[in-house]
C-alpha cells in the first residue's frame, strides 16, 4: 500500500526522547527568546517542535542540534521536502533555526551561523479559503441550541464569523472582554495588542443566550467569575482548547453538508473578511477589525474578491 506524505511524516516523528544536551540547549534558547521578545506560547511551542525535529534527525547521524553545519541543515531541509513538508513549513523551520543559532552566537557556544547563507524556500502566494454566505448560514444553523454545548457552539461560531477572530483569540476570550451594553468585544491579539470589535445584532443575541442559559450549566456550579475567567466553557468550567474548537468546526461542517477538509476556524476569519469586502467595506477598516499590523497583510483579501469577480464573469458573460 502506498504511503502518503502525512504517513511518512508521522513515522518520522515517532522518535526516541531528545538527547539531554539538545534538550538543555533548546530549553535555554526558548527561555531567552521568551524573555527578549515576549513570544506567545503557540510560537514557542512551534519553535520547540521544529528544533526537536532537527535534534532527533541529527541524533541518528551522530550529531547534536547546536553543532550542525550548513551542509547538515541543507540535508535536513531536503529530507523534509522528501517527506512532503511544504515550502511554508520549511520557511517556518528556517526562521526558528535562524533565531536559535543567533542565540548560540550571542552565548559564545559557536563562532559562526550555519543559516547565514541559507535562502528561505520560495512560497507561492495562496489565497485564503472562504466559505460562501450560504455555506456560513448552513454551518451556523447546525448546533442544537436546545443543549448547553450546542448553544455554546452556536455562540462561538457566530462570534468568530461576526468578529473575524483568530481561534486563539476566541478560545482565550475572558468573560470581562464582552460589553453587551455597547455591543463590542475587547480582543487581545498578536503581540498583546488590544482592539475593539463590534459584535453585530445576531452574534450579540446568541452570546446573550449563551451567557444566560448555557454558561451556568457548563460551569457545573463552580465559580467562573473574575478577571481571568474564560468566556466560553467546557463542562466543569475550563476553557476549550484550540484543538477542541477545531474538531467542533469540522464536525458541524460535515453535518451541514460542507466538506470538512475545506473548513477550519481560520476559514471563518477569512470568510468574515471576504464577505465584508464583497459588501463594500473599506480596506483600512478591515485592517483594524482583523488586528493586522500592516495593511499589506489585509490586501490579500482584495485578491480574493478579484478572483471571485473573474469566476462570476467567466460563468455568466456570453463572451467570457
Amino acid at each position: 500500500m502506498t504511503s502518503t506524505p502525512a504517513d511518512r511524516r508521522s513515522r518520522a516523528m515517532r522518535q526516541p526522547p531528545l538527547p539531554e544536551a539538545d534538550a538543555r540547549a533548546i530549553d535555554a534558547f526558548l527561555d531567552a527568546i521568551w524573555a527578549e521578545r515576549g513570544l506567545s506560547r503557540q510560537t514557542l511551542d512551534s519553535y520547540r517542535r521544529d528544533l526537536s525535529g532537527l535534534a532527533r534527525w541529527r541524533q541518528d547521524r551522530g550529531g547534536g542540534v547546536a553543532g550542525a553545519d550548513r551542509a547538515a541543515l541543507l540535508d535536513y531541509l531536503a529530507w523534509r521536502t522528501g517527506l512532503g513538508y511544504t515550502a511554508r513549513s520549511n520557511a517556518r523551520l528556517l526562521s526558528a533555526l535562524r533565531a536559535f543559532y543567533a542565540h548560540c552566537l550571542r552565548r559564545g557556544d559557536r563562532d559562526d551561523d550555519p543559516t547565514a547563507l541559507l535562502e528561505a524556500p520560495r512560497q507561492g502566494r495562496s489565497l485564503p479559503k472562504a466559505l460562501t454566505e450560504s455555506q456560513i448560514d448552513a454551518l451556523l444553523a447546525v448546533p442544537d441550541s436546545a443543549t448547553a454545548a450546542g448553544l455554546r457552539d452556536r455562540a462561538m461560531l457566530e462570534l468568530m464569523y461576526a468578529c473575524g477572530l483568530r481561534v486563539s483569540e476566541l478560545v482565550g476570550l475572558p468573560a470581562n472582554g464582552v460589553n453587551l451594553r455597547q455591543g463590542v468585544l475587547r480582543v487581545t491579539g498578536k503581540g498583546g495588542k488590544q482592539r475593539l470589535v463590534p459584535l453585530g445584532e445576531e452574534a450579540q443575541h446568541w452570546l446573550e443566550r449563551y451567557l444566560r442559559e448555557a454558561r451556568p450549566a457548563l460551569a457545573g456550579g463552580r465559580p467562573v467569575a473574575g478577571a481571568d475567567a474564560p468566556l466560553f466553557l467546557v463542562p466543569g468550567g475550563g476553557a476549550p482548547s484550540r484543538q477542541q474548537f477545531w474538531a467542533t468546526v469540522k464536525r458541524h461542517a460535515a453535518a451541514a453538508g460542507i466538506d470538512p477538509a475545506r473548513v477550519s476556524p481560520h476559514g471563518l476569519r477569512h470568510s468574515f473578511a471576504t464577505h465584508l469586502l464583497n459588501h463594500g467595506a473599506d480596506l483600512r477598516a478591515l485592517q483594524m477589525l482583523l488586528g493586522h499590523s500592516s495593511l499589506s497583510t489585509t490586501q490579500i483579501y482584495t485578491l480574493v474578491a478579484r478572483e471571485q469577480l473573474k469566476r462570476l464573469h467567466a460563468r455568466h458573460h456570453p463572451r467570457a
